[in-house]
């Protein structure tokens, strides 16, 4: 049986046909030849193999048809390298054409086509283009410059390409201006021997004067460029703000952002209020515009907005009303809006703001509540004169007996505690009624920390922290340390009630797996067994207030921030260094990369700061195409230590029960000696104490304080100093 037939077949493909049509002899045949060509190259089929019969086509009059043989070989001058050459004798020749679009077409094509070997037949015609008549032809090749730059940067040096645009900023044409501006911007961020384009006294006049009639992404461009220049005087920046000021009315978004860069820039260097004032107040109209685009738009200026109220929190003062989150917001959108709104929180609309925080508490979005709540408290710490009323608020929130509405403004509650210190214990009663109701880390850890901050006026804290001791084994880490400090600061401030229930807390926190809570069960053993009013002094010590500025970028970072709005430095805030891969740096921006890195070092983690590439974190999260990590980037309030301070003397019974549970021998002279008779009746397991095998230390209380005073800071200081001393009688040798 003859099955050859199945293998056969009288149809060439379509290849075939292609190729067959691009070398007809019918004008009309080969220019839709060429366009399915390029369809079937958008569609991502390979037609590569058509190479030499489309680069045929290139000699043609059809300007039509010419753009599509150039994209064609854009597109595939790599896979074709040797190929390319045989175009160059037209692209040289068409650099001389009468119609300065197919000169501008050539030129751009040659300066896309990044093959080495056409590098070299691509200067000479640049060079006229860049001398060209016709404008378009001009602001075309000055991009072409930039991007022979990036292949060959030396060879743009030796051939005075670089000085021939710098010539172009001062041409007549806006336009062309424009586009020198940006190939010269581009060949500054990969300049490796300096900055190579720097705006003078001489060019800015020039600039502002084609800011007024160059197109919308030339205006950002040359606004970019002028907020580089450093005036000489207040009275030049003042006049640099007053020839910017119209570009804040502009329809596109970048264009005002770009202007409220160069504005704020400018402020720096002015020293009179009244002029300060009068541009805030000039910004704010189109600040506030700027909210009426589409929710991603809105996203960015509310980023950008959040770092001009740092740095002019009177911007936005009287437009406090455009922040308020509409029903059909986006959620990301609402979030931004509620931080906008604690900065815009003052004296003259916290009533008005407060009302409107308690209707965003009773929405059905349980984030968008619990960022409401947290609002509110708030604006208790920042203003003291509104703390009462938000407590108000929040009482008829936790009234409302939804769980997660309780359990934030627990949270919440706990701050305004650590802002407004024994001012608001009133309300303890009506909180630990919500124990029940207490299933997350955080408002169970908050809960916990107001028991044993307050526990003296608290008629049943031994009973309700033996209620939440109950199921210590089973709590998240930050619980179970806030359960341990808890209970030591009980026992110092009713040692009658729970002598029991903190041998059983230590007991189990030196027992525990993690180290955190191991270590601390320990520290909080040795300083009681040791010194007890050194423990009265380090455990009950005052704690720090939560200051609300706390949240604020540190001001050297805000300043670079504020000169990069508009870009996503300032919706990561994060310097652009720090996140852009291979970014370069000139010999005047090593310095700078090291400042700005400084800067990183007082909020960020020290393995984010690598000068030369960037952070590990955000490598990975660039890497997996993370860009969740890389927006949240919210500033934290950082870690407080708590200073020392004595409290008062407790009396001898305090003492004496803590002997007689700790059952201590005579170590120090702190220690009385008659307890010494009943060590080994109040002593834990042995096989406990066996865990460190060094010698018996002593801790010093200062250095005590330092690790156990911040209950709320988590972790203990690892920097103790201790003194060896051998004591064969001492039940807790070895420990430390």
């Amino acid at each position: 049986m003859n099955r050859s037939r199945f293998f056969t077949t009288s149809k060439r493909g379509e290849t075939y046909e292609l190729k067959a049509e691009l070398n007809s002899d019918q004008r009309r045949i080969r220019s839709e030849a060429v366009k399915k060509v390029i369809a079937n190259m958008t569609v991502s089929k390979d037609v590569s193999g058509l190479f030499p019969d489309v680069l045929k086509n290139m000699q043609t009059e059809d300007l039509e048809l010419k753009k599509l043989v150039y994209l064609y070989l854009m597109n595939y001058a790599k896979t074709q390298p040797e190929l390319v050459i045989l175009a160059v004798n037209t692209f040289v020749k068409d650099t001389d054409d009468p119609n300065p679009l197919i000169r501008a077409l050539a030129i751009r094509t040659m300066g896309c086509i990044r093959v080495e070997k056409m590098v070299d037949y691509l200067t000479e015609p640049l060079r006229r283009c860049l001398k060209d008549e016709n404008p378009y032809v001009r602001k075309t090749a000055a991009l072409c410059v930039a991007k022979l730059y990036e292949i060959n940067p030396e060879l743009t040096v030796e051939q005075d390409l670089l000085s021939l645009v710098k010539e172009m900023v001062s041409d007549v044409n806006p336009m062309v201006v424009a586009n020198a501006v940006i190939a010269l911007l581009d060949i500054n961020e990969a300049a490796m021997d300096g900055i190579v384009f720097k705006v003078t006294q001489g060019s800015l006049n020039k600039l502002l004067h084609a800011l007024n009639e160059c197109t919308e992404w030339g205006q950002i461009s040359i606004l970019a460029a002028i907020t580089d220049y450093t005036p000489t005087n207040p009275k030049e920046a003042e006049g640099i703000c007053d020839r910017v000021f119209p570009r804040l009315q502009h329809v596109n978004g970048a264009v005002v952002l770009s202007a409220v860069k160069v504005i704020l820039v400018n402020m720096n260097y002015i020293e009179d209020q009244d002029t300060l004032q009068s541009f805030c107040r000039k910004m704010a109209p189109s600040l506030a515009t700027l909210l009426s685009n589409p929710p991603e738009v809105q996203y960015i200026a509310l980023r950008n907005i959040r770092l001009i109220l740092q740095k002019h929190s009177d911007v936005l003062d009287r437009e406090i009303r455009v922040f308020f989150c509409k029903y059909n917001d986006p959620l990301y959108v609402k979030l931004e809006k509620l931080k906008v709104l604690n900065r815009l929180c003052n004296s003259r609309n916290v009533d008005q703001l407060l009302n409107e925080l308690k209707e965003y508490a009773n929405e059905i979005d349980v984030e968008f509540v619990r960022k409401s709540i947290n609002a509110i408290g708030r604006c208790a710490i920042k203003l003291e004169e509104a703390s009462e009323r938000c407590i108000h608020i929040l009482l008829e929130l936790i009234e409302t007996g939804a769980s997660y509405v309780v359990q934030e403004a627990i949270v919440v509650i706990k701050d305004i505690f650590r802002r407004y210190p024994n001012r608001y214990e009133g309300i303890l009663p009506t909180l630990c009624e919500n124990l029940d109701v207490l299933d997350e880390p955080d408002a169970k850890a908050a809960m916990i920390w107001m028991v044993g901050e307050y526990a003296e006026r608290i008629d049943n804290a031994g009973d309700l922290m033996e209620f939440l001791f109950e199921s210590f084994n089973d709590e998240n880490v930050k619980v179970q340390l806030q359960l341990v400090t808890s209970v030591v600061k009980l026992f110092l401030k009713k040692p009658d009630d729970i002598q029991v229930l903190v041998q059983k807390a230590l007991q189990a926190s030196t027992e525990c797996d993690n180290a955190d809570i191991r270590d601390r069960g320990y520290i909080y053993w040795r300083l009681l067994s040791t010194d007890p009013q050194a423990a009265k002094a380090i455990v009950l010590s005052e704690k720090p207030e939560i200051d609300e500025k706390l949240q604020d970028i540190p001001s050297s970072l805000l300043d670079e921030l504020i000169s990069q709005i508009g870009t996503l430095a300032s919706v990561y805030y994060k310097p652009s260094e720090t996140f852009v891969n291979g970014q370069k740096y000139g010999a005047d921006n090593v310095n700078k990369a090291t400042l700005l890195r400084g800067h990183l070092t007082t909020r960020n983690e020290v393995d984010e700061d690598d000068v030369t590439a960037p952070p590990p974190k955000i490598q990975a999260a660039l890497k997996n195409n993370d860009i969740g990590n890389l927006l949240d980037l919210d500033w934290d309030e950082p870690p407080t230590t708590s200073s020392p301070q004595s409290a008062s003397a407790g009396n001898l019974s305090v003492n004496q029960t803590m002997d007689d549970l700790l059952s201590l021998g005579p170590m120090t002279t702190a220690s009385p000696p008659s307890t010494s008779n009943n060590i080994q009746q109040h002593l834990p397991d042995k096989s406990m104490l066996d865990i460190f095998h060094s010698p018996a230390t002593s801790v010093h209380a200062n250095h005590q304080q330092e690790a156990i005073g911040g209950d709320l800071l988590g972790q203990p200081s690892s920097s103790q100093q201790e003194n060896s001393r051998q004591d064969t009688n001492d039940p807790f040798a070895g420990l430390f």
